[in-house]
């Protein structure tokens, strides 16, 4: 999330065909959630009554007022966001990243190892990226037998508790 309350959805990848529509590299899991949204911010530029669909293996938009190539074009490489209040609600023990972020986070020792960076998706497991007295990589592994490694997630108290030792 930023600081002016947008999630980073995707960005723009290219042009599709003559009309105005557009490449979107999507951000989501899966990637074509990102036509859930029917109002999208392109750089700094508000869209409403989007137009978007999955072709093939792309995720393709039509933007209100973008109806041709040249037009498309000036928008390349620009962020696709959304404001906050569009996400679904989840349940209570799922979590947006973006909520993630900035947790502190504790192991079950007491040593304190740092916020919460940011979170990198990895073929296996999402990973936690932790700044504090340094970098720490720590698996985000919920409720698996022998493995689990995040054991709390208090989002009121804006901490996490991990089942890792600190010399990992």
């Amino acid at each position: 999330m930023n600081k002016d309350g947008r999630i980073l959805i995707g960005k723009v990848s290219g042009c599709f065909g003559v009309k105005g529509w557009l490449k979107i590299f999507s951000y989501c899991d899966p990637r074509e959630n990102i036509t859930v949204y029917k109002s999208w911010i392109v750089g700094n530029r508000q869209f409403d009554s989007i137009e978007s669909k999955k072709n093939g293996k792309l995720i393709v938009a039509k933007l209100k007022g973008i109806d041709d190539k040249e037009t498309a074009q000036t928008l390349l490489g620009q962020s696709v966001e959304i404001e906050k209040q569009q996400l679904s609600q989840l349940n209570s023990d799922q979590y947006y990243w973006h909520d993630l972020v900035g947790l502190e986070v504790t192991n079950i020792e007491g040593i304190k190892f740092g916020k919460i960076k940011s979170m990198l998706e990895t073929g296996a497991h999402d990973v936690i990226i932790l700044e504090g007295d340094r970098e720490r990589l720590i698996p985000y592994i919920i409720d698996e037998p022998e493995s689990t490694t995040v054991i709390k997630v208090d989002l009121k108290e804006q901490t996490m508790l991990v089942d890792w030792h600190e010399d990992d």
